[in-house]
């Protein structure tokens, strides 16, 4: 039987910029906050941290240091997935090195490879790494998306733990839990699927609002833990107008602005993610304000 990578509540950490390199002084904050409001786990260099405009120094370098910085107080998850196999490879290979506990990996983007390239794909670098991997589904950005017989070939693997499901497939889930059991675990990709996807049977949610909201991230995931659904959804139900305008542009345009906004100065977005329109600027601005978290 598998033990899931973590249970709970994990970041999809933004990564601050500076100028011309990661600003790792306010990383290191970043991660203390986290680790103070209760977060089970830090994704490094995923979608939300901008990996796909990071150069190999600067990714390497990244991980290495979150992994330091969290000294082994919650599990650290480097993001290495690639449309190349080969470089996706060496990704993993480097962040084990480095002392990662697991793997984020999405699907192949681009090259749209059937089925049964995307079970190569990945049994090809799970038999090449010691450390158990998270597939990440999220076919709106990726052109391509898992299917439930794709799971469960994969999850045979003894080094593929689960998955991050951001497709909103309910039938997916369905069907995955359906053909792989318990021994294939499912994290909420998305904020606002979190109470839907641990009452089937996730284990937790990879998300974006624990980096503004760590606390009640942590406890929303927690309440699912402990069954109390209803609780549970009570609280999704409160935070939900924020979940969504954390998604009016593309992630992570919206959260790093959100977080410049409440004084946390984590640099700018890299081209080609641009400052929010006017408009939506406004509407964050007033969601921010409706929470409390800026004046």
């Amino acid at each position: 039987m598998k033990t899931p990578v973590f249970t709970g509540s994990g970041v999809a950490i933004i990564t601050p910029f500076t100028n011309d390199f990661v600003d790792f002084v306010k990383f290191g904050e970043l991660i203390e906050q986290q680790i103070a409001a209760g977060t089970s786990a830090i994704i490094v260099c995923g979608t939300t941290g901008e990996a796909s405009t990071q150069t190999i120094p600067e990714h390497l370098a990244t991980v290495e240091y979150a992994i330091k910085k969290a000294d082994g107080r919650v599990k650290v998850i480097a993001g290495t997935g690639s449309n190349d196999t080969a470089h996706a490879l060496m990704m993993s290979q480097n962040a084990e090195k480095s002392g990662a506990d697991a793997l984020l990996m999405v699907t192949p983007y681009y090259n749209k490879t059937t089925q049964r390239g995307l079970v190569k794909h990945f049994e090809y670098i799970a038999d090449r790494v010691g450390i158990p991997i998270i597939l990440y589904n999220i076919p709106g950005r990726t052109g391509m998306g898992f299917t439930a017989e794709a799971y469960r070939q994969l999850s045979k693997h003894p080094n593929i733990n689960g998955v991050k499901e951001a497709s909103g497939s309910i039938e997916l889930i369905n069907q995955t839990r359906l053909l792989c059991g318990d021994d294939f675990y499912i994290w909420s990709g998305d904020d606002s699927a979190t109470v839907p996807i641990m009452s089937m049977g996730g284990v937790g949610v990879i998300s974006v609002l624990a980096n503004i909201m760590p606390a009640e991230t942590a406890q929303l995931a927690q309440l699912c833990l402990d069954g109390k659904f209803s609780e549970a959804m009570q609280l999704q139900t409160k935070l939900y107008e924020l979940m969504n305008t954390l998604f009016i542009e593309t992630n992570p345009i919206p959260i790093k602005t959100a977080m410049n906004m409440m004084g946390m100065d984590v640099g700018h977005l890299r081209m080609p993610l641009c400052e929010m329109a006017p408009d939506n600027e406004k509407k964050l601005r007033d969601v921010l304000v409706k929470y409390g978290l800026i004046k």
